[in-house]
């Protein structure tokens, strides 16, 4: 009833709020007013009006009479009133002299003028109604031009009021207009403070802001209780109309975090009236303050986007699984809660961010159906890896296969000669890495359907064991490429769609592609591939040998036929080879390195010549000077083993920290870290990451210098420093010499997994135990079997066969193949594998 109660009166607030910019007919129009004695006469102390005086006869006046008499609606629902005053001929008074008619507007409280307008600033209703409001709210809209002054009015606000922050590109604009009857409603509440001043606009926000565009920050300095506490900022992400003003507004005035204390069917925030989700965070009494203050930093994320409540377990009946943590409650009208299990705190905020999310939740919710044993499972079944996991959820999901060829015994030879490429994925029907890399398969043959000269094919290893045996293929998944006449290419790096099409596309060359004129070699250099490589932006090495470097050319082909569909590789050995490589100071046997499309090209000298080492020294020029962190390539720089110097950004770095930070890591080959840098907003699981090294997470951009082989220690840059080259270089010394305090120690333990490894050949005797006939007990009579084959009545099941017994989705696929081949007899899944 109460919830009722408030959504009433929200309502009503918010249509006399939206009345302020309704146009009414007939409601208000232009006052006229026959001289200037009568009209100052009739002035109310207190009461505004806007007055303009002109001639009787003056048809220059017309268009602005028009569009102030169109104001004078607008003007009216704020209390003032509009009037033209007819001056006689003789009256050569102040308001109607000569030089005066046709050219100034003047703004009165009572009998006081406030402001003198020329006419010209009033072109259109929109300009009227901000210089005028802009006017009159002059002592409480304080107008600002530098980062001085608007550092100063948050220092004196903290504790005490927000501020509302608006920038306009000019005065007199929809905008503008906008932002001073939203002053003119919450001017008492909150500080309102305007500029137009772009440089300012950057100085106070996180990225870099588009200066043609109005913007607004709310600013939440209220909750900033210590002077050096910084106010947060939250921006408007919709245009500035006063209704999106209106929305803001009650959204950042509304509570951080709600707690709660009935059904959440029941729960109704001014986050849901406003179109808006709700997630609410589970928790309960033994974990109230973790959850708390999760909760708070999800809401902070989340601010302006969705509501955030904190509802107790203890004090709710909630019939969902118990290791729910999450539910969310979206304003659809009957639209069920949905009760999720999130990993953390980004899983949350990308449930509200991406709407395909909510939607594909929404749908898998819809389908699943609840196994009622599950409610009554122990810890032991909560799914300890993420890929079978993820697999359990999309087990009812029908893959697209139609695009890629079965193979089996009978026809994997033949097929191998019907193209120039034959791409082959060996999987197991039943293991839960196949089943997710066959998704991502399905996508790359999507994306590669009707490509020239390429076949996609599958093999499933447990229904072709000969044949994988034959192929020698000894773990699954293992994608290989086949071409007539050539050894087969294993694949080896991440399973994601976009790196194993870029591999196909990439073995359609060979490696080293061997280059026959100088003009081919310089126009490899400068980017000018094969068709099959145009659409591929990788840095392009170029190998340089003379007739006398036969050893080095022979362990440089060697090392392509290894990287080869990892890495674009060229190979020059013609007489004019010396030539060519002089160009770039140095002599063969040489690389040469060709990044950013051919603007720069590196020369580097060959000196070892073993194929080990050549395959070791490519891969390791090929990295980045000053790499993007992200979860493809870090394994790429953690196998180098040094400490990392790393930059965690909110966004895109800076030009200056850009700039510094490359020229610290170009001091290369003696460089002994790695130098390199993290967006968070690409890369969220870097929050996570900043969580582990600090108690609470540290302001952005903050530089760190992580030892993970030695010690684990983490330090950081000082934050009062700028980040140049100069002030890392004297803090690395420092770091050296044993002055600086680490921030944080990482952990020594290792990482095991939360839950005992499977002994799958234990499983599988006992499942094959299971399937052979029982002489003396039918199947109805045999009391269950413990893995080593004892009666469940002489020794406590273990957690397999518990596991077992409960028959979750996500044990499912962590059993062995007998076990799923038994259960496909009564009804399989998956058919089409």
């Amino acid at each position: 009833m109460s919830a009722q109660k408030d959504s009433c009166i929200s309502s009503l607030i918010f249509l006399l709020f939206c009345a302020c910019s309704i146009p009414r007919s007939g409601s208000a129009s232009l006052q006229q007013e026959p001289s200037p004695q009568h009209y100052f006469s009739g002035l109310e102390a207190g009461r505004a009006s806007l007055a303009f005086f002109t001639p009787s006869v003056s048809p220059g006046g017309q268009p602005f009479l028009e569009q102030i008499e169109s104001s004078a609606e607008a003007l009216q629902d704020y209390g003032i009133s509009v009037v033209k005053v007819d001056c006689p001929k003789e009256d050569l008074s102040r308001y109607c002299g000569k030089e005066n008619a046709l050219r100034k507007a003047f703004l009165f409280r009572g009998s006081r003028l406030i402001r003198e307008f020329p006419t010209d600033a009033l072109f259109d209703v929109n300009s009227i109604v901000a210089n005028v409001l802009f006017a009159l709210l002059f002592n409480e809209v304080k107008y600002i031009e530098t980062l001085a002054d608007f550092e100063n009015i948050e220092n004196v606000l903290k504790g005490k009021s927000n501020m509302v922050f608006a920038y306009v590109p000019a005065t007199g604009t929809a905008e503008h207009r906008a932002v001073m009857e939203a002053a003119f409603v919450y001017g008492t509440i909150h500080q309102f403070v305007l500029t137009t001043e772009a440089a300012l606009l950057k100085a106070t926000s996180p990225e870099d802001p588009d200066v043609s565009s109005a913007w607004l920050l709310f600013c939440h300095c209220q909750r900033a209780t210590e002077p050096a506490q910084p106010c947060r900022r939250t921006a408007l992400a919709q245009p500035l109309t006063l209704l999106n003003i209106h929305r803001h507004l009650k959204l950042m005035g509304a509570p951080l975090v709600t707690e709660v204390a009935e059904d959440p069917e029941k729960i109704s925030t001014v986050h849901l009236q406003l179109g808006l989700p709700l997630v609410f965070i589970l928790s309960q009494k033994e974990t109230y303050e973790a959850d708390r203050r999760t909760a708070e930093f999800v809401a902070w994320q989340l601010l302006g986007k969705a509501g955030v409540a904190l509802l107790s377990r203890d004090l709710v009946d909630l019939n969902v699984l118990h290791r729910s943590n999450i539910a969310l409650k979206t304003p659809d009208e009957g639209m069920p809660i949905q009760y999720l299990v999130l990993e953390d705190t980004d899983e949350v905020i990308t449930l509200v961010e991406d709407k395909n999310k909510v939607k594909q939740i929404q749908e898998d919710e819809q389908e699943e159906e609840e196994d009622e044993d599950e409610k009554e499972s122990n810890n032991q079944d909560i799914q300890d890896d993420q890929v079978v996991e993820a697999v359990s959820r999309d087990k009812k999901r029908e893959l697209p296969l139609e695009q890629i060829l079965v193979l089996t015994e009978e026809n994997f030879h033949s097929s191998l000669s019907e193209a120039a490429q034959t791409v082959v994925l060996f999987y197991a029907s039943w293991e839960a890495v196949s089943l997710a890399v066959l998704r991502s398969y399905s996508e790359v043959a999507a994306h590669l359907k009707g490509t020239p000269g390429v076949l996609l094919s599958r093999v499933n290893c447990w229904d072709w064991t000969g044949l994988c045996s034959q192929e020698n293929v000894t773990q699954f998944p293992t994608l290989r490429i086949y071409k007539e006449g050539q050894q087969s290419v294993t694949y080896g790096g991440m399973w994601g769609t976009e790196e194993l099409s870029s591999f196909i596309l990439l073995s359609q060359v060979s490696c080293p592609l061997k280059l026959a004129t100088m003009d081919e070699a310089e126009g490899y250099l400068r980017g000018e591939f094969p068709s099959e490589l145009s659409s591929h932006h990788h840095t392009s090495l170029l190998g340089v040998f003379s007739t006398a470097t036969s050893e080095a050319r022979e362990a440089f082909e060697e090392a392509g036929n290894i990287l080869s569909g990892h890495v674009r590789m060229g190979m020059y050995f013609e007489d004019d080879a010396l030539a060519l490589s002089q160009k770039y100071s140095v002599s063969p046997p040489a690389l040469l390195l060709a990044r950013s499309g051919g603007r720069s090209v590196e020369g580097i000298a060959l000196s070892k010549h073993s194929v080990q080492d050549m395959v070791q020294m490519i891969r390791y020029e090929l990295l980045d000077v000053f790499p993007e962190i992200t979860v493809p390539n870090l394994p790429q720089y953690l196998q180098l083993r040094k400490p990392f110097l790393i930059l965690f950004s909110a966004g895109d770095i800076s030009q200056m920290e850009s700039k510094e930070m490359l020229k610290l890591a170009k001091r290369r080959p003696q460089q002994e870290f790695v130098a390199c840098w993290l967006n968070l907003k690409k890369t969220p699981v870097g929050h996570g990451i900043l969580r582990t090294y600090f108690p609470t997470t540290p302001s952005l951009p903050v530089l760190l210098w992580v030892k993970l082989q030695a010690g684990g220690q983490v330090f950081k840059f000082p934050s009062e420093q700028p980040i140049t080259e100069v002030n890392i270089l004297s803090w690395l010394e420092k770091l050296q010499a044993g002055l600086e305090i680490p921030s944080s120690t990482l952990s020594e333990e290792d990482w095991k997994p939360p839950l005992p490894a499977y002994d799958f050949l234990q499983m599988m005797e006992h499942s094959m135990a299971e399937l052979s006939p029982q002489p003396r007990d039918t199947p109805a009579e045999q009391p269950p079997n413990s893995p080593r084959g004892d009666t469940a009545t002489q020794e406590e099941p273990s957690q397999e066969s518990r596991a077992e017994e409960v028959g979750s989705p996500g044990r499912d696929l962590r059993g062995t193949a007998p076990r799923l081949a038994a259960r496909d007899k009564q009804g399989k899944r998956h058919s089409e594998l």
